[in-house]
């Protein structure tokens, strides 16, 4: 698709905002960025002036399509709790693209999401990124594995203590992962021996080989801060790549978190504290994780928040003392370089994907709204005379009117 936005607040995010700036869109590619880009004859044009031109949104780590909304039990495909290690498992494989969230984000300003297993199993399974708008996930993927999904804490230890196996202990949830890495290691050995010839093949094992390499990183799961040092340890006894999600004590030990060059993917922020994991939960915690060097995301773990809430995140993490420009690239580059996904998303730069949203104004407003979404320079969502339209992927036609709610929307 072709399109020019013109005239906005362009704010790129990985560099200086532009007044009076063209987003020049071809083939669902961004071709240009900046003052004074020159608009081919026959790309449309969509004037953005007195507003603000940002990338869409990237939600890190959320449950969109397997955990559905309004659906109860027959839309909750987020845990396969019968097995302590799905390694094997695919958010791929579960998502409904016609789940009501997906709307939502694109109301929100969310373009891509990364798509993750619940954290009732010690190794969930493997995440997957998408766009926000599409006829099914495949014509939605971005890239697939982006992660390895892992829980360490009172998740996992619950769900297999209530059925008396292992694990039920922190002891026990270790020594899960412990052993799956070991299996792993085994498993590699006999396949670069077997050298391309016949050997038993383990899908679980295959998958936890590739984080070994360091093709996959290791998403973990854990909110206090002995689990923090879990993860920690087992990373390095192992050498993958770690990256902390939720991280609600990450602030304890952000200097640990910093040496080690860790990146934290923090929230959902606009829960109660619920468990005990959770008694620290606070605004203020991205903002002391960042100032102490430590790359962040902020993340809804929709439908925990609903993903249409990830920028009033920031702005209430802004408020607490995060740095503005730190909470915009909480949203947008930050979690595309966290998740492998920059080549892709998360900036406004020649190159990446055209998604780009059309803002009233500050994003970190609260009063702010989404006007138009583009993915891949497609209009796919707009806002318009107090009524939201969401073109039907499926017939590639708006759908009836949403009747916009509050909360910014």
């Amino acid at each position: 698709m072709n399109v020019a936005i013109t005239g906005g607040y362009v704010v790129p995010v990985v560099g200086e905002p532009i007044e009076g700036g063209t987003v020049l869109i071809q083939d669902g590619k961004i071709a240009a960025v900046g003052a004074d880009v020159e608009v081919p004859d026959g790309v449309p044009v969509v004037d953005a002036a007195g507003g603000w031109v940002l990338p869409g949104f990237v939600e890190a780590h959320g449950h969109l399509g397997v955990h559905e909304e309004g659906e109860g039990w027959a839309g909750q495909d987020t845990n396969e709790m019968t097995d302590p290690n799905g390694a094997r498992l695919r958010a791929l494989d579960a998502i409904n693209a016609a789940d009501q969230g997906f709307a939502d984000a694109l109301a929100g300003g969310v373009t891509t999401a990364v798509v993750k297993p619940g954290s009732g199993n010690v190794i969930g399974g493997q995440t997957v990124a998408v766009k926000c708008w599409g006829r099914t996930a495949d014509e939605m993927l971005v890239r697939n594995p982006v992660s390895v999904k892992s829980a360490l804490g009172e998740n996992p230890k619950r769900v297999y203590g209530e059925q008396k196996k292992l694990p039920s202990t922190r002891q026990g949830v270790a020594a899960v992962i412990r052993d799956a890495f070991t299996k792993a290691q085994d498993y590699a050995a006999r396949r670069d021996a077997a050298e391309g010839g016949v050997f038993e093949r383990d899908t679980t094992s295959e998958v936890l080989a590739r984080v070994l390499s360091g093709e996959v990183p290791w998403c973990q799961h854990c909110h206090r801060a002995d689990d923090i040092a879990t993860a920690l340890r087992l990373a390095e006894e192992f050498g993958y790549r770690l990256i902390v999600n939720h991280g609600t004590e990450g602030h304890l030990i952000a200097d640990l978190l910093a040496e080690r060059d860790i990146p934290v993917i923090i929230g959902p922020l606009f829960t109660s504290r619920s468990k005990v994991e959770v008694r620290n939960r606070s605004l203020r915690n991205p903002g002391i994780l960042a100032r102490a060097g430590v790359r962040i995301a902020i993340t809804t773990d929709h439908p925990v928040v609903p993903i249409h809430f990830l920028v009033h995140q920031v702005t209430l993490a802004v408020k607490e003392g995060l740095d503005p420009r730190v909470g915009l690239e909480s949203i947008t580059v930050n979690p595309a370089r966290i998740m492998g996904l920059d080549d892709r998303v998360g900036s406004l730069a020649p190159g990446l994907d055209g998604d780009v949203v059309i803002w009233s104004g500050d994003p970190l407003d609260v009063m702010s709204r989404a006007l138009k979404v583009f993915v891949e320079g497609r209009e796919v969502y707009r806002y318009a005379d107090g009524e939201e339209i969401v073109t039907n992927p499926f017939y590639r036609e708006p759908r009836p009117p949403r009747v916009s709610g509050g909360c910014g929307r």
